[in-house]
């Protein structure tokens, strides 16, 4: 069970970071378009 919590955290993580990359890369977008 352990091995899939930390598996699962894993992903979540990725998830977070993968997020927040698309985030940063919209507001990027956003500005740059605005600008």
């Amino acid at each position: 069970m352990k091995g899939i919590q930390s598996v699962s955290t894993y992903q979540a993580l990725m998830l977070m970071l993968a997020f927040g990359t698309f985030l940063v890369a919209l507001l990027t977008f956003i500005f740059t378009f605005l600008g």
